[in-house]
């Protein structure tokens, strides 16, 4: 069950992208991640009384809570990255290099939660890698191009953090119904991000968002929301190594619908790039 709980973060995750590419288009990015964590809040809430976990609260252990609020910290800052990274980038270029936290997640996976790496896992690491780089375009010298890659750094960045999330959240949900430990992660998320808006002074943009922006951020909101409740039901049953992967082939939605809806392009090295992600993820599921 786990398997098709990881497939479902994959397809919110994937949409989730396009509809906050579009929806921070004119907004502010720490704005726009501030904005969509109010909406993860109340849906991820609201599948806690749904479920009737919220009587659990008090049950939940000081090294469970400490986990969780690491996590939701990691997750803050992967967010914070991802979503300037989007707003100054491509999403076909930007995506790939997120999802290369499935390489480093496997890793720690291996080294802190001692999970095997099997020739199968290793292998898969291998194509990821490779796919990866080849997804990461490279350009041509010109007089802007330390403008026009100004996205990697927070892309690499977003990276790092997603993969921490990844390890500390499987070690902070052992002791929490999923969906609780969902809704308490993104408490952190929520106050995390809106510091930095008050500390960056952006708060004052928020009266200049349009109708337009306001809704693919609610939608987005609400398709995160969905991801991480599939993801962390995943991996609350499945191993961080698999799951993770799987979530990460959100990238194939991704690149699909930034093709469609965007109109980005993706090249033949790019192509053969993102086909290697999708070998290597797709053989952790032998």
């Amino acid at each position: 069950m786990w398997i098709l709980f990881a497939f479902g973060s994959a397809i919110f995750a994937g949409l989730t992208a396009i509809l906050a590419k579009i929806g921070i288009k004119n907004t502010e990015s720490n704005v726009a991640t501030a904005l969509r964590t109010v909406i993860v809040l109340l849906f991820s809430w609201l599948m806690v009384f749904i479920v009737g976990s919220q009587n659990n609260i008090a049950d939940i252990s000081g090294k469970t809570l400490l986990f969780l609020i690491l996590s939701g910290l990691c997750t803050g800052g992967s967010w914070l990255c991802y979503f300037k990274a989007l707003q100054i980038g491509d999403v076909n270029k930007v995506t790939p290099i997120d999802k290369s936290s499935t390489v480093l997640t496997m890793l720690l996976a291996f080294i802190f939660l001692g999970e095997s790496i099997t020739l199968v896992k290793a292998a898969a690491i291998l194509l990821i890698g490779v796919g990866t780089y080849l997804m990461i375009e490279r350009k041509e010298p010109t007089n802007t191009q330390s403008k026009s890659t100004r996205w990697l750094p927070y892309a690499f960045g977003a990276a790092v953090f997603a993969s921490l999330t990844s390890i500390l959240g499987k070690v902070g949900i052992e002791g929490v119904e999923s969906s609780l430990g969902t809704a308490i992660r993104t408490v952190v998320v929520l106050i995390m991000a809106w510091l930095v808006v008050f500390i960056t002074g952006k708060q004052n943009t928020i009266k200049n968002i349009d109708k337009k922006s306001w809704l693919f951020l609610i939608l987005s909101g609400f398709a995160t929301g969905g991801s991480w409740l599939c993801y962390y039901r995943a991996l609350q049953d499945g191993p961080a190594s698999v799951v993770v992967p799987i979530d990460k082939l959100s990238i194939l939605i991704t690149i699909a619908f930034s093709s469609i809806f965007l109109k980005e392009k993706l090249t033949a090295k790019s192509g053969i790039g993102l086909a290697l992600i999708t070998v290597g993820t797709l053989s952790l599921l032998l």
